[in-house]
């Protein structure tokens, strides 16, 4: 979101104190909280930019009076179109006003006395039991692993508290973690004599790692499951209010019951009701926010001394350089460059040095990281001016440098220190790449002194503790049939075979003794046509490499291509084991990049009966 400043810069800080959430929008706008003169940048609540689209807020503004003038439908009328659009059945769905109203009912009827959850994670499931007096046993996740949930020594730590209820955030939050489908599932099977499980996928639909990592289809079918889901954060509309649960009937009927019947607003049916019109951009959403997410957390690792934790939710997870006070960088950079950020100071089982910030567009981004090179070193020398799919030439010439590259390195003295925390390891301790998820390694790539982003090499004490490379991209190309293979690579074979044999040039070879066994040199002159289209060029000459082995034999007959072609030794596991798949696009979307979502129905299906 953007904030337009509407009066005079306020004091932003104490909106801050006091709450375990950040201040709202309105908040900030009734106090005047102002950017140095900028329009705030959200980078503190995670919801999806990319959606609604403008057509969809044009249609809500046309309905605007009907939508608050009149009654919504009863709770039961959304839920049904929600369920069809999602290919649930909607016995199995209750749809609460927000995900925290239908965490506020599973507490009061399904928790009775104590509940388990991995820390730090969303704060409604450690506060809300304890406003009850229930209860809460913490799972400290392990900083040095990079924040990630270890399931078996989570079970037994569940079994070692005694607790009734288990909750698990998947992707978590504020890290973004992610466990696997079956790994869920392996859990869900340990803890099967529990009284309740709780699996909060709502931030899920960000996830990339799995086509169907959601454990929807399980939930409905045993006894003592909920997945929970929330839709503000999917489709960015955090002011409607709406998240829903699935579960087995029986356990599903137990929350829906006591819901009121009008507790969805109007906003939210006319929202559901617009879904399967925007199926497409809904996914094209998905897949942007995926694509700024893996470079955002590239550029955000080019910062020394900060380290990135992978994430697959919709926001990545840092942790400051030493010394500095999240509260302190988090004031600065909405005095001086107008950006708000999640410090993490107020969520159990982290600290202020940590920071969750949500994904956004590239010039969002590039306000963000000049904002925290400056606030953190005093200079934007290490704020990433293009991307790492925009890097500059390999021999730029002297006038393409920034000015940037010629600056003065940071210097952390001006930063206020922060108290010494409690040391949990010790820095030999600290993991060297393993175990974190694919993508990323712990040295090299973006942010090391590389001129991907044209920078110089930082100082080796401020070097990141923690650095993500981009992601392996797919290539942009389809191999070709196995047939079609084979007779390109035979025809190939058999024309430079030709070649070699028509231009071998004897050298003229010494007659000394010690010279004897030298072997004589050959040059390959001007390649064929046919070698120039796969890739080669015409001009390129091999020069003085010495042939061993037995020299061919000049005078026997040249075979036919036929012979040839029955010359050449294939394996034919080898080969295939080299050739890709083509797939095709399915302009459906059934293809199994979007079949991530709640089966047995691809998400957001298209309805031809709507125009």
């Amino acid at each position: 979101m953007t904030v337009a400043a509407v009066g005079p810069t306020g004091d932003a800080t104490e909106l801050f104190r006091g709450t375990a959430h950040s201040p709202s929008y309105f908040a900030l706008n009734r106090a005047g909280v102002m950017g140095g003169g900028q329009e705030l940048v959200d980078f503190c609540i995670p919801c999806n930019p990319y959606f609604p689209t403008p057509a969809m807020f044009a249609v809500m503004a046309v309905r605007l009076r009907d939508i608050l003038t009149y009654y919504p439908s009863p709770a039961d009328t959304i839920t049904a179109e929600l369920a069809d659009v999602l290919g649930l059945q909607p016995q199995t769905m209750a749809m609460g006003n927000g995900s925290t109203e239908l965490i506020t009912w599973i507490d009061h009827l399904l928790v009775k006395e104590s509940l388990a959850v991995p820390i730090p994670t969303f704060g409604r499931w450690t506060d809300q039991p304890m406003e009850t007096g229930k209860r809460v046993d913490m799972f400290q996740l392990p900083e040095m692993n990079g924040f990630a949930l270890d399931p078996s020594a989570f079970v037994s730590f569940v079994r070692s508290r005694g607790s009734r209820v288990a909750v698990i955030c998947n992707p978590n939050n504020p890290d973004g973690g992610l466990l696997s489908r079956q790994a869920v599932i392996g859990m869900m099977d340990a803890l099967a004599d529990l009284d309740l499980i709780v699996i909060d996928e709502s931030f899920l639909e960000f996830a990339d790692t799995e086509a169907y990592p959601s454990v929807v289809d399980e939930a409905v079918l045993r006894p003592n499951v909920i997945v929970l889901r929330s839709l503000g954060k999917n489709f960015g509309l955090h002011g409607v209010r709406f998240g829903y649960l699935v579960a087995n009937p029986a356990l599903a009927v137990q929350i829906r019951s006591r819901l009121p019947k009008w507790n969805l607003n109007s906003f939210a049916e006319v929202i559901v009701f617009m879904l399967k019109r925007y199926r497409q951009e809904y996914m094209d959403s998905l897949r942007m926010i995926s694509l700024d997410r893996q470079q955002m957390i590239t550029q955000l690792a080019g910062l020394p001394g900060v380290t990135v934790y992978p994430s697959q939710g919709n926001f990545v997870f840092v942790k400051l350089p030493a010394g500095l006070e999240g509260t302190w960088v988090r004031d600065q950079l909405l005095a001086q460059h107008g950006v708000l950020v999640r410090e993490c100071g107020n969520k159990l089982g982290s600290s202020s040095q940590f920071m969750r910030l949500v994904v956004r567009s590239q010039p969002d981004v590039q306000r963000l990281l000049t904002g925290l090179s400056t606030v953190m070193y005093g200079t934007s020398f290490y704020a990433p001016q293009v991307g790492w799919e925009q890097q500059l030439p390999l021999n730029p010439a002297p006038q393409q440098h920034f000015d940037y590259l010629y600056q003065q390195t940071p210097q952390l003295s001006a930063a206020p220190m922060a108290p010494e925390p409690q040391q949990m390891y010790t820095p030999a301790a600290l993991p060297m790449g393993g175990g974190t998820a694919p993508g990323y390694a712990q040295a090299g790539g973006y942010g090391t002194g590389m001129t991907g982003f044209g920078q110089q090499q930082p100082m080796a004490e401020l070097s990141p503790a923690y650095v993500a490379t981009p992601p392996v991209q797919t290539a942009q190309y389809q191999a070709p049939p196995m047939q079609s293979a084979r007779s390109q690579l035979a025809l190939l074979q058999a024309q430079l075979q030709a070649e070699q044999q028509a231009q071998i040039t004897q050298q003229p070879q010494p007659q000394s003794a010690a010279q004897t066994s030298v072997m004589p040199m050959v040059q390959s002159r001007a390649p064929s046509a046919a070698y120039a289209t796969q890739g080669g060029r015409e001009d390129t000459t091999i020069d003085q490499i010495p042939v061993y082995g037995q020299q061919p034999d000049t005078t026997a007959a040249e075979p036919s291509p036929v012979e040839r072609t029955q010359a050449i030794d294939y394996d034919p596991a080898e080969l295939r084991a080299t050739v890709r798949p083509v797939v095709d696009d399915d302009p459906d979307g059934l293809t199994p990049a979007l079949q991530r979502y709640p089966r047995p129905a691809a998400y957001l299906r298209t309805d031809d009966t709507l125009t």
